[in-house]
């Protein structure tokens, strides 16, 4: 059970990695979408400017609001923003108090543990009502790679590390197995609510409606991912999710249009977008040594072999089977943006893909782009022979190997 709550965790981080193999939106987005189910939720509303965040908390209704950055990556609560003001998550007592913290949050990087140094930009904040709760409870739905389906994993430990909860008290998550077409009934949800600690059939009966709707959700939207932490039962006897973390799953794109469409491109690694345009499988990482490499499983096995020899990948990068010269081109053009990479690693074994396209294309880009950092090159496969010819007969300064280990140790000791 304790890999279903990480896998939940590493979800969630996904984004914060770079990573957009599952689709992730904001808070209030996902508030927003809640709510269109008929799930409970502390009333909010986004703002763009510091003008429409004094606009809202004036027309709100309520005096004590709470201000949220808006920002894709956790601990917002404790990070800390380049103009100085420390938290993400801050009380408001007055419109114009909200204007002041929201011209101090959006426009600015946030800094958590999740988003590294660079921080991240908060183009929007959330403005909600305080809703004191009574008792806080951990809810998510996932798929679960043990029982092979989908599972509603709930906790009455809310509001705090999941991960931790797990390892330390296993018994304290609740896992109940979801029939994937028929969802959960209505007895199993009460039952779940039981089990949680809700003692009167008025709060059972809300609880398990919120699990029903979540369900309806992950099958809906193609989910991979729903997290709800907290969801609370407040003073007043009402059941909300205070806080939502939703992940989608990329290969779903062509029929979830409104959810892709909330898609936020400023939150994302801006050579990660630049690649996904090209089809390119990339994925940026901290080394000096830039990879471009045909399959995932090859990619992989280039990266162990680098960090073998005692170097560090600055990237993922697959190129997939169907790589034309201007696809090679391109994929150039992503990793010399790096100003961190000071060798390049070509490692292609020509199955699908033609090597000497591939030497076409490190050719093209090599002269085009006035490369000036050292090329190591493995060709393996399909017109190998001729792609080496064509290299040689290039002139360029391009290292060609026909062993992997050879070639990985060339490019370590060249990215010194």
């Amino acid at each position: 059970m304790l890999s279903t709550i990480r896998t939940a965790g590493v979800l969630s981080r996904a984004a914060a990695a770079g990573q957009r193999r599952f689709l992730s939106i904001h808070e209030y987005q996902s508030m927003n979408l809640l709510n269109s189910y008929g799930i409970p939720t502390p009333k909010s509303v986004a703002a763009k400017t510091p003008q429409e965040a004094f606009d809202v908390a004036k027309n709100f209704g309520k005096d004590k609001l709470v201000i949220k950055a808006q920002v894709l990556a956790g601990g917002r609560g404790k990070g800390k923003f380049d103009t100085g003001l420390q938290g993400g998550v801050q009380m408001v007592e007055s419109p114009q108090q909200a204007k002041d913290y929201a011209s101090q949050m959006i426009g600015s990087k946030l800094i958590t543990k999740q988003t590294g140094a660079a921080g991240r930009i908060c183009n929007a904040v959330m403005l909600a009502e305080r809703r004191e709760p009574a008792h806080e409870y951990y809810v998510a739905v996932l798929n679960d790679r043990k029982t092979q389906g989908v599972v509603l994993v709930t906790s009455a430990q809310g509001g705090m590390n999941i991960e931790e909860v797990a390892a330390k008290d296993p018994s304290a998550i609740i896992t109940t197995p979801i029939d994937f077409e028929n969802g959960l009934s209505k007895a199993e949800a009460v039952e779940v609510a039981k089990k949680l600690g809700f003692s009167d059939a008025d709060t059972q009966n809300q609880a398990a409606d919120v699990f029903i709707n979540l369900y309806k959700i992950f099958k809906d939207k193609d989910a991979t991912q729903i997290e709800i932490n907290p969801m609370a039962l407040a003073k007043d006897g009402e059941v909300l999710c205070m806080d939502a973390k939703f992940g989608f799953d990329d290969n779903a794109e062509f029929r979830q249009k409104d959810v892709f469409a909330l898609r936020d491109i400023s939150q994302e690694e801006p050579s990660e977008v630049e690649a996904q345009k090209a089809n390119l499988n990339f994925i940026k990482l901290d080394g000096s040594i830039g990879c471009l490499v045909n399959g995932a499983g090859l990619a992989m096995a280039t990266m162990d072999v680098l960090s073998l020899h005692g170097g560090n990948p600055a990237n993922f990068l697959d190129v997939g089977g169907g790589a034309t010269p201007e696809t090679v081109k391109k994929a150039f053009e992503i990793l010399l943006a790096d100003r961190g990479v000071k060798s390049i690693f070509i490692n292609i074994f020509g199955g699908i893909m033609r090597c000497d396209y591939i030497a076409e294309g490190v050719i093209k880009a090599t002269r085009e782009l006035g490369l000036t950092i050292p090329l190591v090159v493995r060709l393996k496969g399909t017109k190998e022979e001729e792609a080496k010819q064509m290299i040689k007969e290039s002139g360029l300064k391009i290292v060609a190997f026909d062993s992997l280990d050879d070639a990985a140790e060339q490019a370590v000791k060249l990215a010194v």
